[in-house]
């Protein structure tokens, strides 16, 4: 039981590693978000289908299920474009760190969609979270374009939420890997519009962040981050993921010289109490019901 509830923390955090690339390659792609989502989604649904049919996964739907996966993969369109958006306003930082917003969200919203009950410690920890967000921040000023990008990116954390909520569910009936298909499918679809005006040659100019994103981010780290939801509930795998920004301030301070500050690194550190906090949590629930079981 350890070693699985060990394995299935190391699985969320490996996604976090990968899903965390997400800010500096936000950064780094120099296009228009609409053509560089759209982009992105592309690659990584056929790499995506070519995998499932390698691996015999089926990429079939049951009918009843249709209209939740149409929903998240609008709704994950929608949380990538802003979410982008509020990259490019404002730095790695503060796009991830706005996002990050989403476990408190979700805390507030599982209960209601999903019935299950609020639990108060979620509350605590996801305030936790949210004041390790708020020290992270280098600098938090709302008379500059900051604060339009906060503003869309908690904006974008709205639908993550209701996205992972919603996919919850159907997460131990279908594989991530033909959840994601469906997801990138869909998002691919719905920004096509965006290439009727896009200058090919910069596209492909880009092609080695595009590529980076399609495989790292969205193909690797979405599928991972999928998957785990068959082992905690959604709420626990918010807070989980809550180390997610850490991983990416790190990657973006390697790759794009984004040097965090005291502040940043005080908040890194409540942010990993959480989810040192939620990972104990989650376990002892696991032994208690296999005690009772």
């Amino acid at each position: 039981m350890k070693s699985k509830h060990l394995s299935h923390l190391l699985e969320i955090n490996l996604a976090m590693i990968f899903m965390s690339t997400s800010g500096a390659l936000g950064r780094y792609v120099d296009l228009p978000v609409p053509v560089t989502i759209g982009s992105r989604s592309l690659i990584a649904f056929l790499l995506l289908l070519v995998y499932c049919k390698w691996k015999g996964i089926s990429l079939k739907v049951a009918r009843r299920d249709v209209p939740i996966v149409l929903l998240s993969g609008l709704l994950m369109g929608i949380h990538w474009v802003t979410y982008f958006y509020a990259l490019q306003w404002s730095n790695v930082a503060i796009g991830m760190l706005s996002l990050f917003t989403y476990p408190v969200i979700t805390a507030f919203m599982e209960p209601l969609i999903l019935r299950t009950r609020l639990q108060r410690v979620h509350l605590l920890l996801g305030g936790l979270v949210m004041v390790g967000i708020y020290l992270l921040s280098p600098e938090l000023n709302f008379s500059n374009s900051y604060t339009l990008a906060i503003s869309i990116g908690v904006f974008s954390a709205v639908f993550y939420s209701l996205r992972n909520i919603l996919l919850k569910a159907k997460a131990a009936q279908y594989h991530g890997s033909m959840l994601m298909v469906h997801q990138t499918g869909i998002v691919s679809v719905l920004l096509a519009p965006a290439f009727i005006t896009a200058e090919i040659d910069l596209v492909l100019g880009q092609w080695q962040g595009i590529l980076a994103l399609a495989i790292l981010t969205t193909a690797i780290g979405h599928t991972l981050f999928l998957m785990t939801f068959k082992h905690f509930s959604i709420t626990t795998v918010s807070i989980l993921s809550s180390i997610q920004p850490v991983y990416g301030i790190v990657i973006g301070a390697l790759f794009l010289s984004e040097i965090p500050e005291p502040t940043t690194i005080l908040g890194g550190m409540l942010i990993l109490g959480s989810v040192v906090i939620e990972s104990i949590r989650s376990k002892e629930r696991k032994q208690r019901v296999i005690t009772r079981e």
